[in-house]
């Protein structure tokens, strides 16, 4: 089964929170870790990343915090996974971090592999921040 690791399910959720926060001042590292079920210390590291990534942005002192820095509609879920996760990687032979396979040249099965990764993340690149607040909204009504 595929599966999205913990880093990128919390870090797409920690993105929507700021998302939600557009325009309204920063959103302390407590209370996302609240509104989200999250823990600090891990939501840490993951903010870490996404700033280094300059996805987001901190702000110190009081009233400090975080926030995204650009519109939510600029942001992709795919730019987001990426900066936490690296490219897709279905198989470890599409995987650049693996040794891989040995059979990587003449391998049917690899190209099969590699055509789907790109397939998901071009669809993940077509949903940003905005079309989750539009999801939101629809089963808030």
């Amino acid at each position: 089964m595929l599966r999205l690791s913990t880093k990128g399910q919390y870090g797409v959720r920690a993105m929507f929170e700021l998302a939600k926060n557009y325009k309204k001042g920063p959103l302390t590292i407590k209370e996302i870790a609240r509104r989200q079920g999250v823990s600090v210390s891990y939501l840490e590291q993951l903010l870490n990343k996404l700033r280094k990534s300059e996805l987001i942005r901190s702000r110190k002192g009081p009233g400090g915090g975080y926030v995204i820095n650009s519109k939510p509609e600029e942001i992709s879920v795919g730019h987001i996974l990426n900066s936490l996760e690296g490219p897709v990687a279905i198989t470890q032979c599409l995987d650049p971090s693996a040794k891989g396979c040995k059979r990587v040249e003449g391998c049917v099965a690899r190209l099969l592999w590699k055509s789907l990764g790109e397939k998901i993340e071009n669809f993940l690149d077509t949903i940003n921040l905005n079309d989750l607040l539009k999801e939101e909204a629809k089963l808030i009504r």
